[in-house]
């Protein structure tokens, strides 16, 4: 460690060059850098419910659907009509858009002339404009379930306007083309967006604005808190500045490898701004502690100490992030656990490398009585008023506060069990928030607003497999989230009914084929059947967002599916509540594959670094409590387990450990020069526990900032972080000196 010490000094110009250098090389990159808020893509291409809903889109125009309506008092008058028009029309020609269903032009099948007549409901080119046809248009469409409560709410006076969005193309960007055009039209009605592309381009705009003004106040508040901390430039602007350089370099890199930020992975920055301080503030506080009057020994001796525990504290968090890659189900997560960890590899070199080798370039030291310094040091508001106190409880009480673990312990415990997922993109919105008003909406008005396929693949025209069709319907409307439903062999059975014969499938093929002529050239029938006619779906919507809901009727219609599949008639279930329950359970697996492989990696590289498996348990000891208090929070106020919050546990492990590591590391070095337990817990406490208490205030407050965020899973995850930051911390100034001490004074007992 002395002679890296010694190199780094050596060549602190050329190292210096080299980081700015490359920092504005990756630092160009970023301007090309994308958001990407399609949660389907987080989904591995391998999962048989992404295949199957991905081939909705390529084979039945678009499964990707999105929703305006309209409120007004009463749809039913002329000027609203042209106003639904209008909308329609724009849409229709708009790139990207597949196709359009409105009031104004759904099909419509009625007897005429002794036959078939299927038009549209309105005529486009000659809207309905006296009180009589108005009154006419009411009646019809509140008599048929094709449109009441599925085209236009119950009440009249709202209506929806759906479109599907071609497989392929940037959602984000045509909900955003779609909103511009329908807000220039400065329509009198009131106007909501919503479906999976319309939440898709909120949730970018949000992570954009989080991104451009949550960043900035974290590191005002981490700026403060170092300056007051260490009331020195060099506290402030190094800890800030090595974490930005790893911040860019990981960005950077992002980019040149083809990778988009999603709604987890803008969550970096926040990270590597608190990780990459943390290792700089305890690099630097050892500075401080080993100010000489030879500037260049003094630092040596710093990096020669403090190399080994930041190394271990690093590569033990590189090592916790890494437990997201092998142990996530989901793309996203996986790539947050790639980019931290390498953020966080980055952040650690810089911080022993960078940090030394520009603080030998501008650092000046002055010769100081060590005496006086440490007289200082316990002289300092927080040493003086809470680091010696509690160095002497701790020393005085061990059991009593390893006892009191032990009761937290279990009442954590009791809160585990209450903990919920959520998965549902309307949950990542506040209640205020224009995306979830319109959600709430399209349930109320509509049943719901996400789309459900039961996929039949069998010949379309054969009478078994449109019976088995309706009866599915029956048996889905039955459940009480599903009001609608719509297929081919609902528009056969129509217009069977027409002809007289009956609300009913025809028994013959040949009769049904009859029928299918008059439907050929629909805008609809691509929607609903394949060209060749050996693939066909029913269209529904889901109308709750809560996950036990969707899990249930995912089970439900597994079962019915499984008894009414047959060699001729295939079914399958898909849409987006299959794809939420999917995702649901890949994050109760991630959370504990990901955390069990991350305590056993930490576990283990502690042990070997230390080479010792019990110090690499005693480290573990802390952070595991915390885990277990952070589960037991979340189960007792409500914060449900999803794609953000499912990363805290293993965050706070990866981040947590470091504080273990130090406390240990001073501990043990020394207890073996001193052998006297209390002095060695003072010693540890006013060196590596200052360092530990001003980087949990840091980091902890460089998280809570994220509560201004206005995606709820980021409020959650940011309050977590730091809770777990405080809980890691605390648990580390208390309950591992407890252990410390208890086995020192053992150690002792049987040495004498």
């Amino acid at each position: 460690m002395k002679n890296l010490a010694k190199l780094i000094i050596k060549y602190r110009i050329v190292i210096v060059l080299l980081t700015f250098g490359l920092t504005v090389w990756l630092g160009y990159q970023i301007k090309d850098l994308k958001l990407d808020a399609d949660i389907i893509n987080s989904l591995p291409n391998n999962d048989s419910v992404a295949v199957t809903y991905k081939n909705i889109g390529n084979q039945f125009g678009g499964n990707s659907m999105g929703m305006i309506i309209l409120k007004t008092d009463n749809i039913f008058k002329t000027s609203v009509l042209e106003n639904i028009k209008q909308v329609t029309d724009t849409l229709q020609q708009t790139d990207g858009i597949s196709t359009v269903t409105s009031l104004t032009n759904i099909i419509d099948i009625k007897k005429e002339d002794g036959g078939i007549d299927i038009s549209n409901l309105v005529d486009p080119y000659d809207l309905p404009r006296t009180k009589s046809k108005l009154d006419s248009l009411r009646a019809r469409v509140m008599s048929k379930d094709m449109y009441k409560g599925n085209i236009v709410s119950a009440d009249g006076t709202s209506t929806i306007i759906m479109f599907t969005l071609n497989d392929g193309v940037d959602k984000q960007a045509v909900a955003k083309i779609v909103k511009e055009k329908v807000k220039s039209m400065h329509l009198p009605e009131k106007v909501y967006f919503g479906g999976m592309p319309m939440m898709m381009d909120d949730v970018a705009h949000l992570m954009k604005r989080d991104m451009s003004t949550l960043l900035p106040i974290a590191l005002i508040v981490i700026m403060l808190i170092l300056f007051l901390s260490f009331q020195s430039a060099r506290g402030v602007i190094l800890p800030l500045l090595s974490s930005a350089i790893s911040i860019i370099w990981v960005l950077g890199i992002m980019q040149l490898l083809g990778f988009n930020l999603d709604l987890i992975s803008s969550n970096i920055p926040i990270v590597l701004l608190a990780v990459g301080s943390a290792y700089t503030i305890h690099v630097i506080n050892r500075v401080n502690e080993e100010k000489g009057k030879n500037r260049k020994k003094a630092l040596v001796r710093a990096l020669t100490y403090i190399t080994v525990p930041v190394f271990l504290s690093g590569i033990t968090t590189v090592f916790g992030f890494s437990s997201f890659i092998f142990g996530a189900y989901l793309t996203m997560i996986r790539n947050f656990g790639i980019f931290t960890s390498l953020g966080t590899l980055f952040a650690m070199i810089i911080a022993l490398v960078f940090v030394p080798a520009l603080v030998s370039l501008f650092s000046v030291y002055r010769r100081k009585n060590t005496k006086a310094k440490v007289k200082k040091r316990e002289n300092t508001l927080m040493g003086k008023w809470f680091l010696m106190p509690f160095s002497r409880l701790i020393a005085k009480h061990p059991k009593y506060i390893f006892a009191g673990s032990l009761l937290l312990i279990l009442v954590s415990v009791i809160g585990v069990f209450q903990i919920k997922t959520s998965v549902n993109m309307v949950n990542y919105f506040e209640k205020t928030n224009s995306t979830r008003i319109t959600e709430d909406l399209m349930q109320q008005k509509f049943g719901g607003s996400l789309p459900v396929f039961v996929v039949f693949k069998g010949d379309m025209q054969s009478p078994e497999v449109l019976n088995t069709m309706m009866e599915t319907e029956d048996y889905m409307k039955k459940y009480p989230y599903v009001k609608t439903t719509e297929s081919v062999a609902d528009l056969i059975k129509q217009m069977n009914n027409v002809m007289g014969e009956g609300s009913k499938i025809p028994n013959s093929k040949l009769k049904i084929q009859q029928l299918w002529f008059l439907l050929e050239g629909q805008d609809i029938m691509p929607q609903l059947v394949t060209k060749n006619l050996n693939e066909g779906i029913i269209q529904s919507r889901f109308g709750s967002a809560d996950s036990k809901d969707m899990e249930n009727f995912v089970t439900y219609m597994n079962k019915f599916i499984t008894a009414h599949s047959t060699k001729d008639c295939q079914i399958s279930l898909t849409g987006m509540p299959s794809v939420y329950v999917r995702l649901n359970n890949s994050l109760v697996r991630s959370q504990f594959t990901s955390l069990g492989l991350a305590i056993l990696l930490v576990i283990f590289i502690v042990s070997l670094v230390l080479k010792s498996i019990r110090k690499g348990f005693y480290a573990a000891v802390p952070i595991i409590v915390t885990i277990i208090f952070l589960f037991g929070f979340m189960g007792y106020v409500g914060i449900a387990l999803n794609v953000a919050t499912v990363l805290v546990a293993s965050i706070a492990l990866g981040m947590g450990i470091d504080y273990s590591i130090h406390i240990i590391t001073y501990y043990y070095n020394d207890f073996n020069e001193t052998m006297n337990v209390e002095r060695s817990i003072k010693n540890t406490m006013m060196v590596s526990g200052k360092a530990i208490i001003i980087n949990v205030v840091s980091v902890a407050a460089g998280f809570l900032v994220l509560l201004f965020s206005h995606i709820v899973p980021i409020q959650d995850f940011g309050l977590l972080v730091a809770l777990s930051m405080v809980g890691s911390g605390f648990a580390a100034l208390t309950l591992l000196p407890v252990i410390l001490i208890m086995d020192s004074r053992k150690y002792l007992k049987n040495t004498n």
